[in-house]
């Protein structure tokens, strides 16, 4: 293995400090990304720490549950009430004219 002199090792172990640097704060922004996205996507806010409470408790499982019931739960709050009684919604099926 060659040798390395005393500065080419030192700029090795400040490139290498760097990047271990830039890891952590990754894995550490990792809520603050999801929940930027998650409002970007569906117009959902949620704080990041809550993100990190869930996943520590319950782990990924645990983040896709939260995101899938705030999902339903928007929706449900945003979209008008079905009832048997409710007229079917043409512009998005395709369904025949009644009559013909």
């Amino acid at each position: 293995m060659p040798e390395l002199s005393p500065q080419m090792t030192l700029l090795l172990l400040a490139i290498s400090a760097v990047l271990l640097i830039m890891l952590v704060v990754s894995i550490l922004l990792r809520p603050r990304v999801f929940t930027q996205y998650l409002e970007h996507m569906s117009g959902i806010k949620l704080s990041a720490k809550d993100v990190a409470r869930v996943y520590k408790q319950r782990g990924k499982a645990g983040v896709r549950e939260l995101f899938l019931e705030l999902i339903i739960h928007t929706d449900l709050k945003e979209s008008p009430r079905i009832t048997p009684d409710t007229p079917p919604d043409r512009e998005l099926v395709a369904l025949p004219e009644e009559g013909r």
